[in-house]
């Protein structure tokens, strides 16, 4: 029973690590009659949007697609399932492949891979220099404001 248990485990850890590699293999394109036929996810294809086919990527999935001949790249989103020709690993709307370079010759070498589009945040810093304003009016004292007192003081606590 154990053993069964790690074979499936072995068997799903592969399968989503198969999704996060870099494929190579040929790339082919929609015909441009094919726009307004619905895919595979129930959207309609149009030729100028940046759009693929891909057999395994979920519906959504965005994909960096390189032209290693030419070394031009489109990012393009998941909306078919295909293509179902061997040898061919993608099929891309009319626009990416005229991105990548590819029109004239109909089937390219080309490489996938999964796109994550997060920004790494960074760490600001300790003090920001914000511009001073000299709020007042011409009434009243020339006392300071409380906000610029306190600014004062951080920075004298914070010298080296």
């Amino acid at each position: 029973m154990i053993y069964k248990r790690h074979i499936v485990f072995i068997a799903i850890l592969l399968g989503f690590s198969a999704l996060a590699q870099v494929q190579s293999g040929k790339a082919s394109y929609y015909a441009k009659k094919l726009t307004g036929r619905q895919t595979a996810s129930g959207e309609r294809l149009h030729h100028d949007s940046l759009t693929c086919a891909h057999r395994t990527y979920p519906f959504g999935t965005l994909l960096k697609v390189t032209n290693p001949a030419n070394g031009k790249e489109v990012i393009v989103r998941v909306t078919d399932r295909g293509p179902y020709v061997k040898g061919r690993i993608i099929d891309l709307s009319v626009r990416a492949a005229r991105e990548l370079g590819i029109l004239a010759q109909g089937i390219a070498p080309v490489t996938v891979e999964h796109y994550n589009p997060t920004i790494v945040p960074f760490k600001p810093e300790d003090i920001i220099d914000l511009p001073e304003f000299d709020i007042g009016t011409n009434e009243g004292s020339d006392t300071k404001p409380i906000w610029m007192e306190l600014r004062d003081q951080y920075k004298k606590k914070n010298q080296p």
